[in-house]
């Protein structure tokens, strides 16, 4: 294990080679030049050798470039350089052959030599020795390292008798052996290299250890607040499954009672929201001992809002005599006085603005059926037309044109009057019902309505409206409806 104080070295700091070189004559040979030197770069890559030769270029030193082994060489034999650095993994002659024939060659043997390595396997080491090579840089490497260790090399030249200190050495390494020609200085030199590498590499993990240990404490800080986040969330996801549960209820009690009976009449309703909470609502209920009201409405939009709004329209729409209804108010003589259609739809639209609202608005279909004479009078804002059936007749739909409410203020709505004979039906419905679509976006569509309520004419109101229900379901398969669907029936029979 190195001493302490080994890890913190640095590249740019003082080299195990400059203290040596520290103790020799700095004046002989190349190194005692004090400006740049002939520099011969061996790479095969043409990106990193231009950014190579470039740095050199900045300082100070004259570069040579050749992309291969070969091509390197017959530069070095053209003109001898001061220095060599190759990468080893090049076509035609690898950056080991490279170094071994430049150290056999007489005239360039003392050209200190740097191989660019990975040194991903200890046999890098061995080869090295072999070849020649004086000194290792590991790959990838920061500019500023590699010029410490070519001024390490140049201030410590190779003798000229180089030779005569080649020896024969055995070497074992991992579990093989292998025999090898290297010179003192050159396994000196390859050995304070590696040594170097040990330590930037280990300078490099024990940052990554660190950085790996803030990043696990950042982690698990950010995991407890994930968990924290999650149990809010799940909080607040459970109070809204609640608060929508009630919202829901709410929407229930605007739908009329399932054993409704209005005297002289059939009444038969269905209603299918496409969300837990719907825009659409619907009821129908006594105004006095000779009155009916009933209507459907149709909030824009689904979700939340929408329902808050048809939670809001149905304070106004009920047969309840008090401050908020609009249906019905106290006479002077004491007695209940049904208002208008016309009027209702005309209060609403002042009460209900799209501004104050987010923009949302609704329709509406509201008629007020006269039981001992069967006259039925409504107002439609915006709504889908009324459809009546008489009886041993076609359905007619009576088209009414209008704004929606809380669309256009100041708008005065006119009322409008159906008579029906004994035992005639009248539809309300919502737009759920001719816009469904099927699997191609294709809408169900008036005629489809008509067709399915004169064919079950002869049938209960009940099944009637059950298998206009029905035929909205089997059309929009498999999806089911993408919007609420609302049917209200009812069938005069003085």
């Amino acid at each position: 294990m190195p001493p302490p104080h080994w890890p913190h070295l640095r590249p740019e700091q003082v080299t195990f080679r400059e203290g040596i070189a520290m103790n020799q004559d700095a004046s002989a040979g190349p190194a005692a030049k004090t400006g740049g030197v002939d520099v011969l770069i061996a790479e095969d890559s043409r990106i990193q050798a231009k950014m190579l030769q470039r740095r050199l270029t900045e300082a100070g030193h004259t570069v040579r470039w050749g992309e291969t082994g070969a091509d390197a060489l017959a530069m070095a034999r053209e003109r001898r350089p001061d220095i060599i650095v190759s990468d080893i993994e090049m076509p035609v002659m690898t950056g080991y052959e490279f170094c071994k024939a430049v150290k056999t060659d007489p005239s360039l043997r003392t050209v200190p030599f740097i191989l660019l390595s990975t040194l991903a396997d200890p046999i890098d080491i061995i080869r090295g020795l072999d070849s020649g090579a004086d000194n290792y840089v590991t790959k990838p490497y920061e500019p500023d390292f590699l010029l410490a260790r070519m001024q390490s090399l140049l201030a410590t030249p190779l003798s000229a008798d180089a030779d005569a200190e080649t020896a024969m050495l055995e070497v074992t390494l991992a579990g093989q052996q292998f025999r090898v020609k290297a010179g003192r200085q050159q396994v000196l030199n390859l050995l304070v290299s590696t040594f170097e590498n040990a330590v930037a590499k280990n300078q490099e993990l024990v940052v990554a250890n660190q950085d790996l240990s803030v990043a696990r404490d950042n982690l698990e800080r950010t995991n407890a607040e994930l968990t924290d986040l999650n149990d809010q969330i799940s909080l607040i996801n459970s109070q809204m499954v609640r608060d929508l549960e009630a919202a829901a209820k709410v929407q229930q009690s605007l739908l009329p009672a399932t054993d409704v009976t209005i005297p002289a009449t059939q009444v038969a309703w269905r209603y299918v929201p496409c969300h837990s909470l719907a825009g659409d609502f619907l009821n129908i209920f006594p105004l006095d001992d000779e009155h009916v009201g009933l209507f459907v409405v149709d909030v824009s939009g689904h979700g939340v809002p929408s329902s808050l709004m048809a939670v809001t329209v149905g304070r106004f729409l009920t047969p309840k005599v008090s401050d908020q209804s609009l249906l019905v108010r106290q006479g002077t003589d004491g007695k209940i006085v049904v208002v208008r259609p016309a009027e209702v739809a005309t209060q609403l639209n002042r009460l209900f603005q799209a501004d104050e609202f987010s923009g949302l608005y609704f329709t509406i279909v509201y008629g007020v059926l006269h039981v001992p004479t069967g006259r039925l009078d409504y107002v439609s804002g915006g709504h889908p037309a009324l459809i009546r059936v008489p009886v041993g007749g076609a359905p007619e739909f009576h088209v009414v044109e209008g704004f929606p409410i809380a669309f256009v203020p100041d708008v005065e709505y006119e009322q409008h009057s159906v008579q029906l004979a004994p035992g005639d039906r009248v539809y309300f419905y919502s737009d759920g019902v001719p816009e469904a679509m099927d699997k191609d976006r294709q809408q169900l569509g008036d005629q489809a309505m008509s067709d399915v309520l004169a064919a079950t004419r002869s049938r209960s109101l009940k099944e009637s409206v059950t298998s206009l229900l029905q035929r909205v379901e089997d059309w929009c398969l498999p999806e089911g409806p993408l919007d609420d669907v609302s049917i209200l029936g009812i069938e005069w029979r003085p």
